[in-house]
């Protein structure tokens, strides 16, 4: 999907998700183990997916301490590629936001290469949309970002529901403060996306061809 075809879309209406893992790289041969989703819809939350997976290799004992999801749930749980099908049928051709999304990214493209799907919307950076929009905040991960600005939060992170559901909240936080900084009225997916990657010194430009 082109940039300018993403102008198109409204940055309020898309899926905002989050993979747990068992390492930090697919070309290592890492899988993905949970996916959280939350899908938005006119700057409400209306959907939410949520599922365990057996990548079929064993989970580190440090991810079963970080995350708790352990190997025998992995076990009892459906395949990687079952759940990836029902995924990509959930995302719907909309487009997508991840917090370090670079990480995300990298497995929903490897998860969905096993069973052939290709995903060809657009993939935003809360993180890096945070960077350019919240300059106070303490840092830019997630958990600080949700007690900074005292985001709705279960408090159980590494978990991907638990994390998408904060970074749905997040992302609308960012949107309402964009406007409220810039008396913007309609933003876009595309401008969000082309706002994560412009230089802080560069945004001034940027926000002047948006009105």
């Amino acid at each position: 999907m082109m940039l300018l075809e993403l102008h198109r879309y409204p940055a309020d209406s898309l899926v905002v998700f989050d993979f747990e893992t068992t390492g930090l790289s697919p070309d290592m041969g890492d899988r993905a183990i949970e996916i959280g989703a939350v899908l938005i819809e006119n700057g409400r939350i209306t959907d939410r997916f949520q599922q365990l997976m057996n990548p079929g290799i064993r989970i580190p004992l440090f991810i079963e301490n970080l995350t708790g999801i352990t190997n025998a749930m992995a076990k009892e749980s459906r395949s990687n590629a079952q759940v990836m099908a029902d995924f990509y049928e959930f995302i719907a051709g909309r487009n997508l936001v991840a917090h370090n999304a670079s990480f995300d990214e990298r497995f929903l493209r490897a998860e969905f290469k096993r069973i052939k799907k290709t995903f060809s919307g657009g993939i935003a950076c809360s993180l890096l949309a945070s960077r350019r929009i919240f300059h106070d905040a303490p840092n830019h991960q997630l958990a600080t970002l949700a007690s900074y600005k005292n985001l709705p939060t279960e408090g159980i992170y590494h978990r991907a529901l638990a994390d998408a559901e904060v970074t749905a909240h997040l992302w609308l936080r960012l949107l309402d403060e964009l406007r409220a900084q810039q008396g913007f009225t309609q933003l876009s997916f595309g401008f969000m996306h082309q706002l994560t990657k412009t230089p802080k010194h560069q945004l001034r430009k940027l926000y002047a061809q948006q009105r």
